[in-house]
């Protein structure tokens, strides 16, 4: 009995990452065919070895051979997927989606932590392309658990920035974006006067809610890893209000440079340089398998890609509020 309830937990994408696991030889390389991440296809090796009871795939000189049991289940996995081919044709999958036609519903949750102007111009470019398609866009905070949501299908597609994204779920890169620190006019950071790490950490500043309680974003966690911390004085749930803040106070923003962009000629405020090395902040689009294969959602991660991708070179100040110079 307990093997049949093993049996019903292996999904058909697994037998394909095992597949592709024993032909790659790598885990980096079957990550690559598979449209992946290698933290992704680790996990699913770990539960691959739980499974069979074999370690798969084993160190030898400076790569990795499989296992002569790996070896011996190489076949039946082609069969079974051979067999799935057959039996879900997948000409269905490879029907090009029809955009002009199109009345699907496409469901996104977003921070505006990428770009103000982002989800603005990705509606714009799908209503252009496809009239009829309906949107539904939601607020990525806190109190969204986005992984949830995304393996109940109650959402299709994720936008944000994480160091090390969700190992079960598809993803693309969107953009990295260099992290900067935007403060007032008047600030002392703007003058460049004693603009050194400790006094970066020393400052009061300004950050969004964490995705969830007790969860520490980008900056912090890699600021924790150096063993440092900053003195976090204000944490907003609505991203784009920070630049008001900011131009009204002594606080400081860390955040990606594209962002801030879009407010240094609309306020009066500065962007100046991190006196902390951090890395680049990577912004990623996630998906589940659910809607790996559909059509109109391979469509729709295209228009992210591609909206994503034309930020920086579009880039301008978003208009002064108004009262503002």
């Amino acid at each position: 009995m307990a093997r049949r309830t093993e049996l019903a937990t292996i999904d058909l994408h697994l037998i394909r990452v095992l597949h592709t696991l024993i032909s790659e030889r790598s885990v980096s390389r079957a990550a690559l065919r598979l449209a992946s991440s290698q933290p992704a296809v680790s996990a699913q090796l770990r539960r691959l070895r739980e499974l069979t009871g074999d370690a798969l795939l084993v160190r030898a000189g400076g790569g990795m051979q499989p296992t002569a049991a790996a070896l011996q289940l190489l076949e039946p996995a082609a069969q079974v997927l051979s067999g799935a081919d057959r039996l879900f044709n997948r000409r269905l999958r490879s029907q090009p989606f029809d955009a002009a036609a199109s009345e699907a519903l496409l469901r996104i949750a977003a921070s505006d932590y990428l770009d103000p102007l982002f989800l603005p111009a990705l509606v714009g470019q799908v209503k252009r392309l496809a009239p009829g398609v309906r949107l539904e866009l939601m607020p990525l905070t806190r109190e969204y658990d986005y992984r949830r949501h995304l393996a109940n299908g109650d959402v299709d597609l994720v936008i944000g920035n994480w160091l090390q994204p969700p190992a079960e779920l598809h993803l693309a890169r969107l953009i990295s974006d260099e992290v900067v620190c935007l403060v007032a006019a008047g600030h002392p950071a703007a003058a460049g006067r004693g603009w050194t790490v400790q006094t970066y950490l020393d400052c009061e500043h300004v950050a969004p809610m964490p995705l969830h309680p007790g969860a520490l974003g980008v900056i912090d966690e890699h600021l924790a890893a150096q063993g440092a911390e900053r003195r976090i004085a204000v944490r907003a749930s609505h991203f784009g209000l920070i630049p008001l803040m900011v131009a009204e106070s002594l606080l400081v923003l860390t955040t990606g440079r594209l962002f801030c962009s879009r407010y240094a000629g609309a306020l009066p405020v500065r962007i100046v340089r991190c006196p902390v090395a951090f890395p680049p902040l990577t912004y990623y689009q996630l998906w589940h398998e659910l809607t790996h294969q559909a059509p109109a959602m391979r469509w729709f991660r295209e228009q992210v890609r591609d909206v994503a991708r034309q930020l920086p070179q579009r880039a301008s100040p978003l208009p002064a509020p108004s009262g503002r110079a």
